[in-house]
């Protein structure tokens, strides 16, 4: 990969790197407006172009014309399995222990549920200060719900592994800090959990479609996350789950639905759960979320993920590059080693919400996550090197000129 001299950069500097940029291509295969520069696909993916004709498709001849008929003639009730199997070779994880489904925190209730039962002598559900609110607010609902017996730790990220110990059945974290983009070493964090005999959950929501992920190699337990962040599976795409295969004979998820029944067809009235992966099912399959994932899992896998690693490490790098080199009003809010970072940078400002507002309303996407993070997604199927200066370009003039300054950027709204 071309390399930037680091003491003068320019902006045709970033104009031969996308000329010799061999992911550059995929580009064209998603939906983006002339002259936007989006730097959120951390958090929302662009469109695939295929989708809109693909979901249109199942809506008018699977859905219109052979409506019920294609539960069968179209595998709908197959896709969750199918797709898993998809996910499965994004995550390394072999088939039969990925399925598509429900929520992020839906799934993350069902395995810390599972995993509480299997490891029933222990009383500790351990995770980060700081994680991501889904995840700390599913692991002190259930143990509400299960009782006193049952007590959730949260930890500053330098304590969390000290804490783990052999009253610890669960451990969960997210591979890739939404807010930092710290990023765990998954191996030796898994392997440190292991060895307390306690059980290891990554959430993988931030990490997935950004970088080559190996659970079968590192011995993983447990992973959920979602698909319409860098796998570009739409808002509100079905999220998945993984079990590793050794624990799915243990595995007993509490949300008994009957499509994870081991014979749901047969209508009987107690529930027996299936034996494999399928017993994390709850309800009935997202038929067009599914057909809308399905084409964005078919494009993220023609493309090589250590590619795409290196493009977003590289991209990462030049980012901040360049606002430490021209942004001196912003603190750098993210790991600076590449490996220890995931697909983002952030940068934290007191004044970070309506800068980021300021920023918007020049067609420069990002987005904020309180108390003063202004986050920056680097997707490097859709981002080209340019558009990194052109945002820092964007950044030293609201800064300089204090144009964030104004009514319409400091008034926040619902969603931010």
């Amino acid at each position: 990969m071309t390399q930037l001299s680091p003491l003068k950069l320019d902006r045709s500097q970033f104009e031969l790197l996308d000329q010799n940029d061999s992911l550059a291509p995929m580009r064209d295969k998603f939906s983006l407006e002339e002259g936007l520069i989006y730097l959120d696909g951390n958090s929302l993916g662009v469109l695939p172009k295929a989708t809109a004709d693909h979901v249109s498709q199942v809506i008018k001849h699977q859905w219109g014309v052979d409506l019920i008929r294609s539960w069968n003639s179209h595998h709908w009730m197959q896709k969750p399995t199918q797709l898993g199997h998809k996910v499965g070779r994004l995550i390394g994880a072999d088939v039969g222990q990925t399925i598509v489904c429900d929520t992020t925190s839906v799934n993350i209730f069902k395995l810390a549920a599972a995993a509480i039962k299997m490891r029933p002598d222990r009383s500790k559900l351990i995770t980060e200060t700081g994680n991501f609110a889904t995840d700390l607010y599913l692991l002190q609902g259930l143990a509400k719900l299960l009782g006193d017996h049952i007590e959730v730790i949260s930890l500053p990220r330098d304590e969390v592994l000290q804490a783990v110990d052999e009253d610890t059945a669960l451990v969960l974290l997210t591979h890739v800090h939404f807010k930092t983009g710290s990023m765990w070493d998954m191996a030796s964090v898994t392997q440190i959990t292991q060895a307390q005999g306690a059980l290891m959950m990554w959430d993988l929501s931030h990490s997935v479609g950004a970088m080559p992920i190996e659970l079968d190699q590192i011995n993983a337990d447990l992973a959920v996350g979602c698909t319409y962040k860098y796998l570009n599976g739409g808002p509100g795409a079905p999220a998945f789950v993984y079990v590793a295969q050794r624990h799915l004979s243990q595995f007993e998820q509490p949300l008994t639905g009957w499509l994870g029944h081991a014979k749901p067809f047969d209508f009987v009235d107690d529930y027996q759960g299936a034996t494999g992966i399928e017993q994390a099912m709850c309800g009935t399959p997202a038929v067009l979320g599914n057909a809308a994932l399905e084409v964005a899992l078919d494009l993220m896998l023609s493309a090589d993920m250590a590619q795409v690693r290196r493009k977003s490490q590289h991209m990462g790098q030049l980012f901040i590059e360049l606002i430490q080199q021209r942004c001196p009003w912003f603190e750098l809010g993210s790991p600076t080693n590449p490996e220890q970072r995931g697909s983002q940078v952030s940068l934290t400002h007191p004044q970070g919400y309506a800068i980021m507002q300021a920023l918007i309303a020049r067609n420069i996407v990002g987005d904020f996550r309180a108390p003063n993070n202004l986050r920056f997604g680097f997707t490097p199927l859709y981002l080209r090197y340019v558009d990194l200066w052109d945002c820092v370009e964007a950044l030293v003039d609201i800064m300089s000129t204090e144009s964030w300054n104004q009514p319409q950027f400091l008034k926040q709204q619902a969603v931010t």
